[in-house]
């Protein structure tokens, strides 16, 4: 049976991070974090609403992190998926990226949505109707095929379309539960699909990730500067948190016809698009990919585009950013995709 998310639960996810204490006061810009060792001592705590209880409260790391990282042991390389904003086709790029690591039988592969309010990642893989099951050892991903599996929360919906109106603890608590009870075995790739932004899932997943080791993230943009403005505080946020950037994709980069395969610019790079912005900020640019409808389609129905137009430019840029994103991790080119 599939962890219910009606109250009461099977599994406590109200719970905090680590008994994180409730702030009376936004934290200042140079605040030192509430679980510091400096909370409520450090010179920016000084005539701080919060000094009096950040000072009082538990200090230390996570007492779970060590679980954490003994569960994800067997997993070989983590991959983050981010984007500074929503739209640009980020889910839909790390089913496919899962898709591309998956084409190659040799490897086994697992897909986390940590997007709690807006899980898409099932209904793209065609598993929408799944639920996990729930083992001695800890909860079972669903399989999509012999060697890639996922793992989000619509699995644990009553109904499709229910609503997930949680605050940052229990999201942030979901994806504990991800990390330290799912049973994902041996793998060589776990993709984490984040929601857009730089704020509550990207902290915690950084923060349990640590110690397990994160391979880098790799940042999704469209070609046009509305998205690269988003994109460059992405940038900002990895950088500032310790996250490598293992290159930046530029998606929906043209349209390319299905039937005469002429691409046309639909998103000009008024500023250069997100090549130009690789340049600029000396970070790998690992591709671009052309818009095609039935990439759209294909998500609809729960298929991977990559099996199912093969020929498709679309396909072919997508396993280009596939094999470069696995070099930038330390695997030989021959090693990441098979041979065609």
């Amino acid at each position: 049976m599939a962890p219910s998310l009606e109250e009461p639960t099977q599994v406590d996810l109200d719970a905090p991070l680590k008994a994180a204490p409730k702030l009376v006061a936004p934290e200042p810009e140079h605040c030192p974090g509430p679980e510091s060792q400096q909370a409520g001592v450090a010179d920016s705590c000084a005539g701080c609403p919060n000094q009096k209880i950040c000072a009082s409260a538990p200090k230390g790391p996570d007492p779970d992190i060590p679980l954490i990282t003994s569960r994800l042991s067997s997993v070989a390389h983590k991959i983050l998926v981010l984007s500074g904003k929503g739209g640009v086709g980020k889910s839909t790029f790390s089913t496919m990226l899962s898709h591309g690591f998956a084409s190659n039988p040799l490897f086994t592969v697992g897909l986390m949505d940590t997007d709690i309010c807006g899980p898409s990642i099932p209904k793209m893989m065609g598993v929408e109707d799944e639920t996990i099951h729930v083992t001695a050892e800890g909860w079972e991903p669903v399989w999509v095929s012999d060697n890639l599996g996922v793992m989000s929360v619509q699995f644990m919906l009553p109904n499709r379309d229910d609503a997930v109106i949680w605050r940052g603890a229990k999201k942030n608590g979901l994806i504990k539960k991800f990390l330290m009870d799912v049973v994902w075995g041996e793998l060589d790739f776990l993709v984490v699909d984040t929601p857009p932004g730089t704020s509550d899932e990207h902290l915690s997943v950084n923060s349990f990730l640590k110690e397990a080791g994160v391979d880098g993230a790799v940042l999704v943009s469209t070609p046009q500067e509305v998205s690269l403005l988003d994109v460059r505080k992405e940038i900002d946020f990895c950088r500032k948190a310790g996250i490598r950037i293992l290159g930046i994709v530029e998606n929906m980069s043209g349209f390319v016809c299905p039937g005469c395969k002429h691409q046309s610019q639909i998103f000009r790079p008024s500023t250069g698009g997100a090549e130009r912005l690789a340049q600029d900020e000396g970070i790998p640019f690992l591709g671009k990919v052309p818009l095609d409808p039935r990439i759209g389609m294909a998500c609809d129905y729960g298929e991977s585009f990559l099996d199912a137009y093969p020929e498709s430019p679309a396909c072919q840029a997508i396993r280009g950013v596939v094999q470069r994103v696995g070099e930038q991790i330390g695997l030989k080119k021959g090693d990441v995709l098979p041979e065609e």
